[in-house]
């Protein structure tokens, strides 16, 4: 087997148990991550409506020219604080985090510090 397609084949895995057990019973909106090299980005979703309430990334005009590299700590905790923003404005306090396949640590966790220290709950 292909070393890839086989450790494509396990985050995809990893993906599905963690988004399995953050959605399962529970009425607060999931806030999911995704990372890249170079960018850092979040959004906020009702899965019982099928709808995005909120998102942000290090893509976004008004993050952009605060965050001079997005693929470190420090643009990861300008996302946090810019998604729990949006999701006061948006009416959200309680969320679920879907952290994909990524561990909990290094820029997961600054998002995370960052996105709490901002006003979320999870």
């Amino acid at each position: 087997m292909d070393k890839r397609k086989y450790l494509d084949g396990q985050r995809q895995r990893r993906r599905f148990r963690v988004r399995n057990q953050v959605r399962a019973g529970t009425a607060r909106p999931r806030l999911s991550v995704q990372r890249s090299l170079k960018h850092f980005s979040v959004q906020l979703i009702d899965d019982q409506s099928g709808r995005t309430l909120a998102s942000a990334s290090t893509r976004d005009k008004t993050l952009r020219g605060s965050v001079q590299n997005g693929g470190n700590c420090g643009a990861a905790a300008a996302v946090g604080k810019a998604i729990a923003e949006r999701a006061r404005s948006a009416g959200v306090t309680e969320v679920a985090l879907d952290r994909g396949h990524c561990k909990y640590h290094g820029r997961v966790k600054a998002f995370a510090d960052a996105a709490r220290e901002a006003g979320l709950n999870f």
